[in-house]
């Protein structure tokens, strides 16, 4: 199975290229067409006057027919492509898993105890090790 890869960031809803212990990944997210429409990509609100788009806003607007639906709702629609070296058996591959967050326990070495943080997992297709992909932490 090959991965298609964006050719810029203006493709993406989300792109990330970590390292994790021994091991490296690299995922992202496409932004998909309008489900109403299908002309337009889904895509942030943009600012009327200063026509920046609006990070923070909670909903994916369509730039052609203005149909609005929900950041969480959207989110879980779309597919995380991923491309992975494993850091326990050094395995390379490739996986496409839906993009869904879950919560998982994450020991923080900064104030030494442990905390929530939000992540994609997924399992090494050669030993089968689950590997997490967390949010970054603030």
């Amino acid at each position: 199975m090959t991965l298609r890869e964006p050719a810029s960031m203006n493709e993406c809803v989300y792109f990330t290229n970590r390292t994790i212990g021994t091991g490296k990944v690299r995922a992202w997210v496409f932004r998909s067409m309008c489900p109403q429409c299908g002309k337009g990509l889904m895509s942030k609100p943009r600012d009327q006057k200063t026509e920046k788009i609006k990070i923070r806003a909670h909903e994916y607007v369509c730039p052609s027919c203005h149909y609005t639906i929900s950041e969480e709702v959207y989110e879980e629609s779309l597919a995380v492509s991923i491309q992975y070296t494993c850091p326990s058996c050094g395995h390379e591959g490739e996986i496409e898993i839906p993009f869904k967050r879950k919560k998982i326990q994450i020991f923080d070495e900064e104030e030494t105890k442990k905390k929530t943080a939000d992540a994609l997992r997924f399992q090494c297709e050669h030993c089968g090790k689950t590997i997490a992909i967390t949010k970054k932490m603030k």
